[in-house]
């Protein structure tokens, strides 16, 4: 899982290239956060019924799973 620090302050974050770096890195955090979405469900979706049962889930829960790991 990757992450990216949102926090830190950068010397160039006035004027345009601030703003031009501000937008890369919100593009690439969301980026980041659909691939996982995405291996995430993934990776759920390739379980059985039973290994899903095993870990307290059903197919139902694989997609709220997915989306509530995308917001983080």
């Amino acid at each position: 899982m990757a992450a990216l620090d949102f926090s830190r302050t950068t010397a160039g974050s006035f004027g345009p290239a601030g703003r031009i770096s501000a937008l890369y890195t919100y593009t690439i955090g969301k980026l980041v956060a659909w691939n996982d979405a995405r291996m995430t469900r993934n990776a759920l979706a390739s379980l059985t019924d039973r290994e899903l049962d095993d870990i307290g889930m059903c197919r139902g829960d694989i997609e709220l799973v997915a989306e509530d790991f995308s917001i983080r």
